[in-house]
Formats: C-alpha cells, structure tokens, sequence
C-alpha cells in the first residue's frame, strides 16, 4: 500500500484504482473548502425558504385525467363545480323566525357576496332572487321571492316565509326540516380573476372563519362546510406540523445524547439531520414549487430519516476512535465503508418516494418531487458533511473510552441471537414460523380494508373538530347537504333539441326513479322529476298529472320553466341533462356500492337515445379519487418492491439476501394492512404514502447489517452466524435505537388536531418498529436457509491460497 503526502498534511491512502478511495480523497483533501461551501449554501437556502408557501388548490387535489373528471371539466361551467361550500345560520333556541336572524342571515349573504373568488351567480339564500315559491291559483300561478323586499321582520311577515317555505322546493335544502336555520349555499369561481391561476382555498377558508366570527353570538350558531373550508382547516392545523418538529428535534436531541454520550457528536448528528431540511426547503420557492397539506410532513420524515442515518455514521466514528484511529483516519475509514451501503438505503428511500408517483394526481406527485429531493440532498450531506465534521475531532483512544454512550449495551443479548442466523437451532425456524403466522392473520383481517374515506365529516380532522361538528349540525337539519354525485345524462337524436324526445325522458325518469330506491341517497333532483312537477303544476296541482308529458309542446314548457326559475337541469342546447344524487355521506362503502349500480345501470340502458356518463359534483370527485388510488395501490406495492429489490440486488449481487431483506419488508406490509383495517383507516391519498415511506425506511436496517455480513463472511471467512453476531454489535444496537427514535418522534403525532397525521403517525411508529424486528429477527433466519455457512468467494480464495 503506497502513502502519498499532500501539502495540508492529509495522507492518501491508495487501495488501487478504486473510486471510492479517490473520492474519500478528495474529500478529505479539500475538506474546508466543501464545509465552507456547505455553510454558504445553507446560509443561502435558509434565506430562500423564508418565501415558501403553503398552498392547496382544488386541481392539485383530484385526478384531473380520470374519466369523470373529463366529464366535470366539461359541464362544470354549465352545471357548476364541485367546489361548494355552505354557511348555516341557526338559532340556538330553534326559533328562526326573529328579527334579529334574518338580519344576520342577510349580513351573512352580502358578506360572502363581495367575498373574492365566490361565484356570484350561483349563490343562493333566502335573500337570492332565483329562491321562490310557485303557488297554484284559481287564474293560475302565483310566484314569487319567499323573502319579500317590503319584509319588516314582523309576525305576519314571519307567517307569509313559513308559509312561502313549505309551497317551494327549498324547504329542507336552504331552510331547515324544523325551521331552526337556512343556509347560504354557494360555490367558487374556478380560477383567480384577478391572477388568472387557482383560488387560494387557504385564505377563501380563513374569510369564511372572519365572517363566522363576526356574526356568531350567544343566540346564532354560524356553521360552515365545502371543500374549500375543510382544506382551509387542514392547512391551518397542517401548521401545527412545526410544534411537532420542535418536539421530535428536542427529543431525538435527549435519546442522540443518551445514546452517545457526547454533546458534540449530539450537535454534529442534529446538525447533519437539519442541514438538508433547510435546503429542501430553500430549493422548492427556487423551482416555483410550494408545500401543501400532505407534503408538509415530508421535512419531518427527511429529519427522521437524516437522524437514522448520522447515529451509524457516528457511531462507526468512535469505533474506529476507540481502536486508535485519529479523528481523520476515523472519518476516511467511516466514508469508505457506509457510503455505500448509506447511498444505497437512502437510494431506497428515494425509491420508496418516486413510486408513489404512478398515483395521477398532481398533489401526490408534488410530494414524491419534494422527498425525493429531499433524501437526494441527504446523501450529500450526510455522507459528506458529517464525515467532514467529525474528522475535525481528534479524540484519543482513552478519550474515547470516556464518551463511550449505549453502543455496546445490548452485546449479551447479541451474543445470544446467533443461533437465529443458524439452521438447525429452533431459534430460527420459530422465527419464520412466527412470521409465516403473522403473514397469515394479517391477510385475512386485511381482507376488510377499504378504499376511501371511513366514518363522518372529513376525515382528515379529529372527529370533535369544529368542521365535523359542523358537519353534523347541518346534517341532522338539512335534506340535502354538500355531498352530491352528479350524473350527465347525454340525450341523442336528430332533433334541434333531442331532450324533447319521449324516449329520452322516459329513460331519465326509469333512471331517478331507480336511484332513489338506492341504500344511502337521501334526495333525487332530475329533468324528469322536475318535469313531473311542472305538468303537475299546470294541471292545478292535481296529483293524477304528475307524470312525464307525452308531447313535445309541454316538455318544452317544463324546460323554459326550469330557465326561467334558474334551475340549472339542461344546458343551453338541451343535448346535457343533469341529475343530482344527494347521499347521507361520502364513505367509501356508500360511494362504492352507488357508483358501481351506476356502472351497471348505465351497461344496460346506454341506447343510441340516451347515454349516462359518470361523473360529476364532489361525491364524482370523490369517486374518481378513489378509483385511482384503488387502480395505483397494487402498482406502488409491486413497483416499490421491484425496485427495492434490485438496489438490494446491485448492492449485494445474490437473490439470497435480497429474499431475505424484502420479504420481513412485505410482512410490515401486510400488518400495516390489517392495523389500518383494525383502525377503520381507509387507503387513500394521505395513507397511499404510508407503505411506501415504511418500506423505503425500513430496508436501510437489512442494508446495514447485511452489507457487514457480507464483509464478515467474504473477508474474514466467518460462518453465517458469527458474522450475524458482529453485524449485530456493529450495527444492530444503532438500528434499534434509530427505530425507536424514529417511533417516538413520529408518535407524538398522535396528538395533531389533523386526523390524517394523526393517523399516519400511529402507521410510520407501527412499520418502523415492525421494519427493524423483521430485519434483527426475521431476515437472519430466513438467510440461514438460504445461505451457506461461509462464503463461497472466502472458500475459493482460501483454496488458491492452498495452491499457492
């Protein structure tokens, strides 16, 4: 081995034309110019993250090239959008009929008016003037506003709107079953007039909140709903995410400290951790990128995963100062041998980050850009700028001895668990077969795990949030609440206006007739049904007549009525008719069983007349959210799993070991499976992720240990078994450590006022956990079926040495 001295007084050590000792080299050689670049660079991104945003917009959050997206897109300016929202103003005491209500529901109605971003034309309350009653007459009709523009708030002006009420379609839709409050119902305009881009749902939400706040008082509730406000809610709790990175900083901080015994390897680790948490940050407002809702965990997870990473960097740090090495020795020698296998976990977690990205929704892939850049920027300073810290420390053996912290604590038990590395002890054949038993459980409680949204209101908060207690007030009062899947029914034909035909109506009014008998719709609203009504109507309000009309002169006559009433039901060429479902709710089992019985439907009464196509509003929304998490779940498990397996392959060149790290993988899970199933948690876009960070966390442990495995076995000729012993008291003590830290940290999400975060709090602490004993318990014991005693290369090259 040839020594080569530089002018700074580094050696170089030449171990052949390797690159990683020219790296190492280079490194170490220009060290303090890279650790002042490396201050620089953070001073600079840390500047630049002070414009980050957090932003969330309604296109960001749904599968824009889904089907029934297509379908939203293009009817949602004839029909409106899915982006509703709805005020309720209730008397506390039940009584809305007081002065005192209907001025603040009038003050509630011009307030959200002028409110930017809301479209004006479709919203609607008692003082809109499209909200009428229709009464039928000796002469006729009579019609007219429910809220008359002489009201004065007296008694016979309170008897006339009850009156009014209970004649017109908006008893139960904008006025309460029981007569306790009416609504303010309304919905966004699709894009900024003023920006031209999308409506910041964020700050729509928070006027929303102003104007509860100053109306609300001891007589009058002000209960808000609508897409915009529940995202509103989650960005602002989403916040919160920075009380719990404080609380896991200063608790991994503790643990860093217990665990090594040093202050200053404490810092250098934090530091490292924190360092591409801030050129994340930096870098996204640089690449016109912000944080939303769901990726605002990600610098949480990046923080996790930097700490996981420092403590086997730190600790093979004082390996090699306890055996003599000096501070730069140590950290060359640290480089060379966790670089790769470091790069090649984080090279997982990025992988377990970029397969998410087959999900088509622009939310989910904002979030695989943003971690995956983030554990990009982790291989740079973690296996760079730590190594460069630490060999600016130059300890003595016996110093070292000193600031020795838990490395070596569980040593006793280490020795002990070899015989689970070894084939004919029972030790190991009890572990797979607890595996193999865990597998089996797990798949059979998983079988109850669904796709979507479980239990009431928005289940992205806790369950006593004012959202969801907002939810349910206007739930138990109101007929038709927020939730509405729209069906497009497309009438052909010849005809100018081929919804005059008596074959299309009649199909249309078979189809709402059909969907009312469905479980979980509580209202219909259709052309037919509508029509229904008018001929009644012109018919004296005989009860015989409400029936389809049999000629085109008075279909037409039910169609200019709808015009002129502002029923928004057909468009303009009378080619699109619109029928509303209201559901009780938006739970993945209710929407499943509605929309696959319009699938079915539609597969058997489609004609040459007439063609339903799904969907629109925000249960349709919801579907096709959902279908395309239920069509990407398998693709993310099967992609992420390939793709581990062949970083495990490149890494350590046999199937062998990567069955035996991949498949304690695949057991995490199918526990995790049954744990969201046992948890009423559904797969969808916040929980999708969850698999594929705990996997891509978790192969780091199979890597670390069977990377010195590998070398014990190759290099030193060690059986299968002691070599699992050395892996075990070199790495085995930080991997533990790193899970249960990790666990921890992420525990302390259980206690967001986010249920989503809540939630994956309680999956990421299961799987890291799960990881780190599949790869100590279970990993070991598989390889001990499938690998032999010594290495094969240890043998050959022993049997040439012979030779020689």
């Amino acid at each position: 081995m040839e020594i080569l001295h530089d002018p700074r007084g580094l050696e170089r050590q030449q171990f052949g034309p390797k690159l990683m000792s020219r790296l190492a080299y280079s490194i170490f050689h220009w060290r303090l110019p890279l650790l002042i670049l490396f201050i620089v660079t953070t001073i600079a991104m840390g500047y630049s993250a002070t414009r980050l945003k957090i932003e969330a917009g309604f296109e960001k959050m749904v599968p824009v090239n889904h089907e029934y997206m297509e379908t939203y897109f293009k009817y949602r300016d004839t029909f409106g959008g899915a982006n509703k929202f709805q005020l309720a103003v209730v008397a506390r005491d039940g009584n809305m009929f007081t002065r005192e209500f209907f001025d603040t529901l009038h003050g509630v109605h011009e307030e959200v008016f002028y409110t930017h971003g809301v479209d004006r034309s479709l919203l609607t309350s008692l003082y809109s003037p499209n909200v009428m009653f229709i009464d039928i007459i000796e002469d006729g009709f009579r019609a007219g506003r429910i809220v008359t523009s002489d009201f004065e708030g007296n008694e016979e002006d309170f008897r006339k709107i009850r009156e009014s009420t209970l004649k017109s379609t908006w008893y139960g839709r904008i006025v309460a079953t029981d007569f306790s409050g009416a609504l303010v119902s309304g919905a966004l305009l699709e894009t900024d007039p003023e920006t031209g881009g999308p409506i910041d749902l964020q700050q729509f939400g928070n006027r929303l909140e102003e104007i509860r706040t100053k109306f609300e008082n001891e007589q009058l509730g002000i209960h808000i709903i609508g897409f915009s406000k529940s995202v509103s809610d989650i960005s602002n709790g989403a916040q919160s995410v920075l009380t719990f990175f404080a609380i896991a900083v200063l608790i991994t901080a503790l643990l860093l400290y217990w665990y090594s015994g040093s202050v200053i390897l404490t810092w250098w680790a934090l530091i490292c951790a924190v360092v591409p948490v801030v050129w994340l940050l930096g870098l996204l407002p640089l690449l016109d990128l912000a944080l939303d809702p769901l990726s605002i965990l990600v610098p949480f997870l990046i923080f996790a995963i930097g700490v996981s990473h420092a403590v086997q960097m730190t600790n093979a740090w004082k390996l090699e100062t306890i055996q003599g090495a000096d501070g730069t020795t140590a950290s060359r020698n640290c480089f060379l041998k966790l670089f790769v296998p470091g790069a090649a976990a984080l090279l997982a977690n990025a992988v377990g980050f970029m397969v998410i990205a087959v999900v088509d929704i622009q939310i989910v892939r904002e979030l695989v850009i943003t971690a995956t850049l983030g554990v990009t920027l982790m291989i740079v300073t973690n296996k760079m700028l730590l190594p460069i810290l630490l060999s600016y420390l130059n300890i003595s053996a016996e110093r070292a001895q000193q600031y020795k912290g838990k490395e070596s604590l569980l040593d006793p038990l280490w020795e002990r668990m070899g015989t689970i590395a070894r084939r004919k002890y029972l030790a190991s054949t009890l572990a797979i077969a607890t595996g193999v038993a865990l597998a089996v459980l797990g798949f059979w409680k998983a079988g109850d795990l669904h796709i979507g949204d479980l239990g009431e209101g928005v289940p992205e908060l806790q369950a006593d949030s004012r959202y969801n207690q907002d939810v349910a007030v206007i739930n138990s009062r109101f007929t038709t609440g927020i939730d509405v899947l729209q069906v497009v029914a497309l009438a052909k034909g010849e005809m100018d206006t081929p919804c005059m035909q008596d074959e299309v109506m009649e199909a249309l009014d078979d189809f709402e007739f059909f969907l009312r008998q469905q479980p979980g719709v509580q209202a219909v609203k259709g052309p037919a049904g509508f029509a229904r009504g008018v001929n009644q109507a012109y018919s004296e309000g005989n009860i015989k007549w409400r029936v389809i009309p049999d000629n085109t002169p008075q279909l037409a006559q039910a169609i200019g009525f709808s015009t002129r009433i502002r029923q928004k039901i057909f468009d303009r060429d009378c080619e699109a008719l619109l029928v509303s479902v209201y559901t009780s709710d938006h739970q993945a089992t209710t929407l499943e069983r509605l929309i696959e019985t319009i699938k079915v439907y539609k597969a058997g009464h489609d004609s040459d007349k007439i063609e339903f196509l799904l969907a629109s509003g925000n249960v349709g929304v919801m579907a096709a959210t959902n279908e395309v998490v239920r069509a990407s779940e398998k693709w993310v498990n099967l992609t992420l799993f390939v793709a581990v397996m062949v970083l495990c392959y490149l890494q350590f060149r046999t199937l062998r070991v990567v069955f035996a790290i991949a498949l304690p993988l695949g057991l995490s899970v199918v526990l995790c499976n049954a744990l969201m199933a046992t948890l009423d948690i559904g797969i969808k876009v916040n929980t999708l992720p969850v698999v594929a960070l705990g996997v891509g966390v978790g192969v780091d442990y199979g890597i670390y240990l069977f990377d010195v495995i590998k070398h014990q076995m190759r290099q030193r000729g060690h059986h299968l078994s002691d070599a699992f012993i050395i892996a075990l008291k070199q790495r085995g003590m930080s991997s533990l450590f790193t899970a249960l830290m990790m666990t921890l940290s992420v525990a302390t999400w259980i206690f967001s006022p986010l249920k989503f975060q809540s939630d994956m709090g309680i999956l990421l602490a299961f799987m890291f956990l799960v990881n780190v004993l599949g790869a100590l318990l279970i990993a070991p014991a598989l390889a001990s079926w499938t690998i032999t005693g010594r290495s094969r290369t240890y043998k050959k090259r022993m049997k040439l040495q012979e030779g020689i």
